[in-house]
């Protein structure tokens, strides 16, 4: 593994171990996390961590880009950038990110979904199969989708605004009967200011041209796949704001306007 890191994971094998039958801690196991959800909030948005390197952690995960150019997707050991003209690019190994999540996707666990009719009644169907609210998880959900409504934002200027404030000019895009993959990952409430704590997801359709922030969806019919990962490791940046951003705050009410 390329520079150093901090393994957070221990408790949580732990706990795994305890309360889930058949899981692990190796290292497909391991959920790596780039820098925190509340760094970015308040506007660290340089990239410092190459996709040469983040693609030796994981084939599956979320993120963004330097200066908050578009959203990421790794699936099945490819990445993709969707910017703001609703167009998913292959990601080049030497573009950064200030803030990704990855992991080697294995399902643990399978899920039947049915009539979802929005991103609420989807999450509150997930939500009662999964064995612990302590763990994290890697969720996959293929399959043709009557609606999904995505977002990317475009490549922001210093000095850079909030969060909050960048999704305010964000590209918004809508699918109907549309076949893809839902690629995301569920944190526990223990994660906030690390992480989006509950689901954050993104999309990209099978062939792979388009996609973005979920916003909302519908699901007929289909299942979510789970992969139970109780390791979890983080790279911080060493230089640049994020060594003087206030991340003692509770953000989360910026948290739900950037969700929704």
């Amino acid at each position: 593994m390329n520079g150093k890191y901090t393994i957070i994971g221990a408790l949580l094998c732990i706990t795994a171990l305890a309360l889930l039958p058949g899981a692990t801690c190796a290292d497909d196991d391991i959920l790596f996390q780039v820098s925190t959800i509340d760094a970015l909030l308040q506007g660290v948005f340089d990239g410092f961590y190459s996709f040469d390197d983040l693609m030796t952690h994981g084939d599956f995960g979320i993120g963004t880009f330097d200066s908050l150019e578009g959203e990421m997707v790794a699936l099945d050991g490819d990445y993709y950038q969707v910017k703001a003209d609703g167009v998913a690019y292959a990601v080049q190994g030497n573009t950064t990110t200030p803030f990704s999540t990855v992991t080697y996707f294995q399902a643990d666990q399978t899920i039947a979904i049915e009539n979802a009719g929005n991103f609420s009644q989807l999450s509150n169907q997930i939500d009662q199969k999964l064995p612990s609210k302590n763990i994290f998880y890697a969720i996959r959900i293929d399959g043709t989708f009557p609606y999904v409504k995505t977002r990317s934002v475009p490549r922001q200027e210093k000095p850079y605004p909030r969060l909050a404030d960048a999704t305010k000019n964000q590209s918004v895009f809508e699918f109907s009967n549309v076949t893809g993959t839902v690629v995301g990952i569920w944190a526990p409430e223990f994660s906030k200011g690390l992480n989006v704590a509950g689901y954050h997801l993104h999309f990209i359709t099978a062939d792979r041209k388009a996609g973005g922030h979920i916003l909302d969806l519908k699901v007929d019919k289909a299942e979510a796949k789970v992969d139970i990962t109780p390791g979890f490791a983080m790279e911080l940046p060493t230089t640049g704001s994020f060594y003087n951003v206030d991340l003692t705050q509770d953000l989360q009410s910026e948290i739900k306007k950037i969700e929704n």
